[in-house]
């Protein structure tokens, strides 16, 4: 094939909050040796996203337009010579999982590398959330050796990243406690976990659950709260983790996972193939709302204000 195409894409024009989000068409060139062209049937929509045009990593004008986003799915319109992904050939017409930036879009051109084949038992909207918080819940699972007969702690499991880490330390035969807003309890429950409130007595409320203690405590909430209570309530500091609070994490001695780790990064890789086996059966994905591309200043505006139960996701 010769030519090029067209993509509705989101960028951020400036920094600063929602409002500087745009939607800009733009022109997807055929794809060259080891690439791939996905047309995108959602993308997820991740807190880091927001940090990266609200000036938390930076102001450099020279950057913009940012384009957002880093998962999608979608089925691969057009492939290059050689285009090998991570399961084998990528051809068209396949159904794919895209993890690379730039995923808010119509249609995206990506290295082979960021295709995986795309779960039978997901969704297009279920798919477009799932490797990203999964690897993450991984990656923190790992971290802190979650293993058969631990009790383990986890902080915002009610959420996209927590309710993940809930089922993948079931899983592994762990007892799951999860903190999470009132309003969340049932789903944490629903889930398989014991579930306790967050406010004042959490720590109380965690004793009584445990009554044989905690192994090790999964945060995702990154309150001081929940960093306390942990901190508590392990002994073991190194089977603390957290992946928000990374400046309690270096003072106190517990771990963080992501935030430029480049051994987490490595770790959420070589978990991509294996999680996708646990899919649908051993780990759901519960999207919270969906919300037209067009709309995503409003998805993030709703993120950032209700934290919800699950996944945002954008369909074009």
């Amino acid at each position: 094939m010769t030519g090029s195409r067209t993509t509705r894409t989101v960028v951020a024009t400036a920094f600063g909050g929602p409002d500087v989000l745009a939607i800009r068409d733009e022109v997807v060139d055929e794809p060259g040796p080891g690439q791939v062209v996905v047309d995108i049937r959602a993308a997820g929509v991740n807190p880091f996203d927001h940090k990266l045009y609200s000036g938390a990593f930076g102001t450099d004008e020279s950057t913009l337009p940012l384009h957002l986003g880093s998962e999608a799915s979608g089925v691969v319109s057009a492939v290059g010579r050689d285009a090998v992904g991570p399961a084998g050939p990528v051809r068209v017409g396949d159904e794919v999982i895209v993890l690379a930036d730039g995923a808010y879009a119509d249609r995206l051109l990506v290295d082979a590398d960021a295709v995986l084949p795309k779960p039978q038992a997901l969704g297009w909207e279920e798919a477009a959330g799932y490797s990203l918080t999964a690897a993450t819940a991984y990656d923190m699972a790992e971290l802190a050796s979650v293993e058969e007969g631990d009790c383990v702690l986890i902080h915002g499991a009610s959420g996209a990243v927590g309710s993940q880490a809930v089922q993948l330390a079931l899983h592994r035969g762990a007892q799951v406690i999860g903190t999470a807003n009132p309003r969340n309890l049932d789903a944490v429950r629903a889930l398989g976990a014991v579930a306790v409130a967050y406010g004042d007595g959490l720590l109380d409320r965690v004793r009584t659950a445990a009554p044989d203690g905690v192994d090790a405590a999964l945060d995702t909430a990154g309150t001081d709260e929940a960093i306390d209570v942990s901190l508590a309530v392990v002994q073991d500091r190194t089977r603390i983790v957290t992946i928000t609070a990374f400046g309690r994490a270096a003072d106190e001695g517990f771990r963080s996972a992501g935030g430029g780790n480049n051994e987490s990064a490595a770790r959420r890789k070589e978990a991509r193939l294996p999680l996708l086996e646990l899919a649908g059966s051993v780990i759901t994905v519960t999207v919270a709302g969906t919300f037209p591309l067009a709309e995503a200043a409003t998805a993030h505006r709703e993120l950032q204000t209700h934290h919800p139960r699950g996944k945002y996701v954008l369909v074009p």
